[in-house]
């Protein structure tokens, strides 16, 4: 049995999804020191040269390479700018079953990028990898997160109660920790058929701020 995922990139009319490289640090470390991805994120804050560098070269290739699921970097076709990123982990062989997450740059909210990506993401993993299910879980507060996997078709299975730290600033600019649920959804092959038709009907794939 395949332990693996490939190594590939995936291209959609918008966007490339493809490993991260050197190239992506400044961005990255951008993108992820912004206030909604240190909200609602566990990464470290205030992120660093050396978190980016850890990431790009040890944690994010260690992720496919270890078995527990593969991360790309998500980039502009056009600009090859780097609009944000998305990972799967947890991944379970015997079951065909995965979780997806995702995050998108300050500078590209409202542009659909994390649907798209995720979309993508998705009819690759059903489609040539065979898999059967696909999790998200989208913090309580976290209404644009929760807009992308409505508008995947994913369905709302339950809430997992106080579930995952997140964070919160405070009166002095600093973060404190505070609880939260998570809204659990699952994405099975069928719940995919027409919905990229459905999004193209619709004008596209979002207009909101799909930041996570």
């Amino acid at each position: 049995m395949t332990t693996t995922f490939p190594s590939i990139s995936i291209s959609t009319d918008r966007l490339v999804l493809r490993p991260f490289d050197m190239a992506d640090v400044p961005a990255y470390i951008e993108m992820m020191n912004d206030e909604l991805v240190t909200a609602w994120t566990d990464a470290p804050h205030p992120y660093t040269q050396v978190d980016a560098e850890r990431w790009v070269r040890r944690i994010a290739p260690a992720e496919r390479t270890q078995g527990n699921g593969i991360v790309f970097a998500v980039t502009e076709f056009l600009t090859q700018r780097l609009v944000g990123s998305v990972r799967l982990l947890n991944t379970d062989r015997r079951t065909l079953a995965t979780e997806v997450r995702y995050i998108t740059a300050p500078w590209a909210r409202g542009e659909g990028y994390a649907t798209e990506s995720v979309l993508a993401l998705a009819e690759w993993l059903f489609r040539d990898q065979g898999f059967e299910r696909i999790e998200l879980r989208t913090p309580a507060g976290n209404t644009a997160s929760q807009q992308v996997a409505q508008k995947l078709g994913c369905i709302s299975e339950g809430v997992l109660r106080n579930a995952r730290i997140a964070r919160t600033a405070t009166e002095d600019g600093g973060w404190t920790d505070i609880r939260t649920d998570l809204i659990v959804w699952g994405l099975l092959p069928e719940d995919l058929e027409g919905v990229a038709e459905q999004l193209a009907d619709a004008g596209g794939y979002g207009t909101y701020d799909d930041w996570n």
